[in-house]
């Protein structure tokens, strides 16, 4: 389990540098995008046991993930790109340039769409070929897991997860869970 732990954060740590374009003088991307087929193929092997699917069921569930994976990894990473550079713009002490951030805040907002009507043709798609509940089991195995993988980024780069799911660095300040406090009022 320790491997395949070591396995995840490798691929995750790399894939993501491997998403910017690529020039044929980096020898990772290869051992990265093996590893990445390795996790994808262990993941598919668990859904398929957990959800009992058929062989057809199986391939179908395999083509959707391929199809719709590297969709969603596309804007995954063009979402980071915009955080990015957001964070570049919000330098404490340094004048943002207010144009630049409304488009990369207009821009991140559509992601989010983007990202929702993604998920929504994903869904319709195995509609055609799951069960309900093997389409609720298998969206409940996929937050599992992204969510695992997040932790473990966060924690090879020495942050941990603040609201919402988003990495923090080791400096950087999470809002505390519970109840926020009303504005106007004074908070006992």
């Amino acid at each position: 389990m320790n491997r395949f732990v070591l396995i995840v954060t490798l691929v995750l740590s790399s894939t993501l540098s491997a998403q910017e374009p690529v020039t044929p003088a980096r020898p990772d991307t290869a051992e990265a995008e093996r590893l990445r087929a390795q996790i994808e193929q262990r993941f598919s092997q668990r859904v398929q046991e957990e959800l009992k699917l058929t062989p057809d069921q199986a391939a179908k569930l395999r083509a959707s993930q391929e199809k719709f994976g590297a969709q969603r990894r596309t804007l995954m990473r063009q979402q980071m790109e915009r955080r990015r550079a957001l964070d570049d713009q919000m330098q404490p002490g340094i004048a943002a340039n207010a144009d630049s951030v409304r488009k990369l805040m207009d821009a991140n907002q559509a992601a989010r769409g983007q990202m929702f009507k993604l998920e929504q043709d994903e869904d319709r798609e195995m509609a055609g070929y799951l069960t309900p509940v093997q389409r609720a089991r298998y969206q409940q195995m996929r937050e599992q897991f992204t969510r695992r993988v997040a932790e473990m980024r966060a924690q090879r780069r020495g942050g941990r997860m603040g609201p919402g799911g988003r990495e923090t660095g080791p400096g950087q300040r999470t809002r505390p869970q519970g109840r926020r406090p009303r504005p106007g009022r004074p908070r006992i």
